[in-house]
């Protein structure tokens, strides 16, 4: 009688990187700009504008994952922008700023994909009429950025509006992932519901 083993391969599970009460495993402006409010993550405000980018972001680096997140971004004065950095390194200069990819939010950058203080430009963007349709203004969507070996892909409630391939093999394929709120307007965003599953 022959009896074949099969190797069970662990799979790896999403792991919570918020608790919904501490800033644990995260660090940035945690006395002024960001805020844990009923159980969310609140940066900006609406009563001051907020007067340059500011970012959260975790103390372990990352390099292929599924991230998803459910966020709110609300404003009314100025550049309503927030968005989620990956494969990402602080600036030193400034030392507010992060260098890197960032899966952006706001006006005229829904659900796009931007480089970050490094080639400073979107690299690739949804139909704008197309996104506009996915996107709840002033309420709560589901976010997911999905990399793996330099492919990325965007998707907002539960539609993909990005997939894009790195040509530059020198662009890090790793790094910090963090959460923005951008300078330039009277805006808040909040965050709940993060999760990673680390490919």
């Amino acid at each position: 009688m022959l009896v074949t083993f099969i190797a069970m391969v662990p799979q790896k599970k999403k792991v919570s990187l918020f608790d919904g009460k501490t800033f644990s495993g995260w660090e940035g402006d945690t006395v002024k700009t960001w805020k844990i409010e009923n159980g969310t993550i609140a940066g900006g405000s609406l009563e001051e504008t907020v007067p340059h980018n500011e970012f959260l972001v975790t103390k372990k680096t990352y390099s292929n994952f599924i991230l998803t997140l459910k966020f709110k971004l609300t404003g009314h004065d100025g550049f309503i922008n927030t968005g989620v950095q990956f494969h990402s390194v602080r600036s030193k200069d400034p030392s507010y700023e992060m260098i890197g990819y960032q899966a952006d939010l706001g006006e005229k950058f829904w659900a796009s994909l931007y480089d970050e203080s490094r080639r400073n430009k979107t690299l690739i963007a949804p139909d704008s009429a197309e996104v506009l349709k996915l996107v709840k203004l002033n309420d709560w969507n589901d976010y997911q950025v999905r990399s793996e070996h330099g492919r990325i892909r965007i998707m907002l409630n539960g539609k993909q509006t990005v997939d894009y391939t790195e040509p530059d093999k020198s662009i890090p394929q790793q790094g910090l992932i963090g959460l923005q709120i951008h300078g330039g307007g009277k805006a808040k965003v909040y965050y709940k519901d993060i999760f990673i599953e680390e490919l």
